[in-house]
């Protein structure tokens, strides 16, 4: 069977040490002759999963004291209320938000339904492939909110602004994929299924005096201090998805933490990128400056090689490079548990094209 090389943008790859261990799970979690899916959530040995959950959390991402960590569920979209309806006042709340791609825009939706949006920079103008800059964020705001990386166009905020108020930011796609300061935010929410874990759960790590102070009623379950109270446990959590990120987090520790992944994605990036710079017949789709680690788009100059492309691509188990269709061409996501081998087998496609 012909190994696969997998580029979904997600769900996406994860480690393979973790896939046998979920597996094992799944049948006989703890050595208890349980399966992980069939226990009481609030039981002790799930409960110590949480934990662990959030203290690698922690500690990869250096959290700082004065932060809650959170496992929740409804993914990022969900977060694109929960943000505003916790973070803008109900009366006179104001927001402002960088417009870089399909999730920031579907964000900036629903925070309208909670008060006034700014949207203080927007690069639709030419279909995402860059990011703004110079852009003025207004004083009287009370969050100002962007997207770290753009899973669909390819586009990644190297330097994160100054606000003058609370910084909100989704970063879903590029989490643990490189080293942040998180004093520098105020809320980060991320969808796990890119390099976190599969599906089903939402990590969330906000800073505890930010909250309780919108004067709005917020109902129950998107109130950020009803979780925060319960240990992620106010209703039942999605199990497998924490578990699993769990040990997709552990293992991002054990090989060297985020620092060390870091370098191993601007290497991959760097391969992809200068293949696609130059071989004559691919082209990149982003802004170079804005490139993102994550998602690399690029197209084929001659639409009538996409066939034999495709099948060249089929022929060696490359897998998930179909680009969006809001794009076209292809994408290539190279998360965390992507290895250098995967992008050497595309790269050498690349370069038989040419040569054939």
């Amino acid at each position: 069977m012909t190994k696969k090389h997998n580029f979904s943008a997600g769900p996406c790859i994860l480690p393979q040490d973790v896939l046998k261990k979920a597996s094992k799970a799944i049948i006989n979690f703890n050595n208890d002759n349980l399966s992980l899916i069939e226990i009481s959530h609030r039981s002790q040995p799930f409960v110590n999963v949480m934990k662990k959950a959030r203290n690698l959390v922690k500690e990869l991402l250096e959290v700082p004291s004065g932060y809650s960590i959170l496992f929740l569920q409804g993914g990022a979209s969900l977060e694109f209320l929960m943000a505003p309806i916790n973070l803008m006042k109900e009366n006179g709340g104001k927001s402002a938000y960088l417009n870089t791609g399909t999730w920031a825009k579907k964000a900036i939706i629903e925070a309208r339904n909670f008060g006034e949006v700014n949207i203080v920079g927007d690069s639709s103008d030419k279909n995402y492939n860059y990011i703004p800059k110079g852009y003025s964020i207004p004083e009287d705001i009370d969050y100002f909110h962007c997207t770290s990386n753009n899973t669909i166009f390819g586009t990644q905020i190297k330097d994160f602004p100054k606000v003058p108020s609370l910084m909100v930011c989704d970063m879903s796609s590029d989490i643990f994929s490189r080293k942040i300061d998180m004093n520098k935010f105020d809320l980060i929410y991320a969808g796990a299924q890119k390099n976190m874990g599969p599906a089903g759960t939402t990590l969330v790590i906000v800073k505890d005096k930010i909250l309780g102070k919108t004067g709005r009623k917020i109902p129950t379950m998107l109130d950020y201090q009803t979780h925060i109270s319960k240990d992620s446990m106010f209703n039942t959590p999605p199990v497998f998805a924490v578990y699993v990120s769990m040990l997709t987090l552990q293992w991002l520790k054990d090989h060297g933490g985020v620092e060390w992944i870091e370098k191993i994605n601007e290497r991959k990036a760097k391969m992809l990128y200068s293949e696609i710079d130059r071989n004559p017949l691919f082209e990149g789709i982003a802004n170079k400056e804005d490139r993102s680690n994550m998602n690399i788009t690029f197209v084929l100059k001659d639409s009538n090689l996409e066939d034999k492309f495709d099948v060249l691509c089929e022929e060696e188990g490359i897998s998930g490079l179909k680009g969006h269709r809001s794009v076209g061409g292809y994408r290539a996501s190279i998360y965390n548990a992507l290895p250098i081998e995967s992008i050497e087998v595309l790269i050498n496609i690349m370069k038989n094209l040419e040569n054939n």
